[in-house]
């Protein structure tokens, strides 16, 4: 005699999850700009340029409209120091906006002790070179 169960939707959703996380590394930028799009935050893009879309800005873009498990994706393909300085050059600029979401990255992914002082000091610095350019 043989069961049949249903499977609950979670579980669905929990085994393409685990697809996505044995993704190739060369699947993973793709990926990415198709969720953003789905997203729309190429709203500004021409559609032949976003396949083209520099890495910081993409990293720029995921931080911002994405979730952690896209964003724990930027870490597979790009290198912590490059993820890191893209943030510091693109993201901590647009300054109180974004200042919780910015001091929770300071935290969480760059291990920074005093995320808030970290954040504002990078933010100024980052205004700062940019007035004297």
């Amino acid at each position: 005699m043989h069961i049949y169960l249903e499977l609950p939707t979670f579980l669905l959703n929990f085994a393409s999850d685990k697809q996505l996380f044995m993704m190739q590394k060369q699947e993973i930028k793709p990926y990415l700009i198709e969720r953003l799009k789905q997203e729309n935050a190429f709203w500004s893009y021409k559609v032949d340029a976003i396949k083209d879309v520099p890495d910081d800005i993409l990293v720029e873009l995921v931080m911002l409209h994405l979730d952690m498990d896209d964003i724990d994706r930027l870490f597979e393909i790009y290198s912590h120091k490059f993820i890191k300085k893209a943030w510091i050059e693109n993201v901590v600029p647009l300054g109180d906006r974004y200042y919780v979401l910015n001091k929770f990255f300071a935290w969480y992914y760059f291990q920074m002790k005093k995320p808030g002082a970290y954040v504002k000091s990078m933010e100024t610095r980052q205004l700062n070179k940019r007035m004297v350019a």
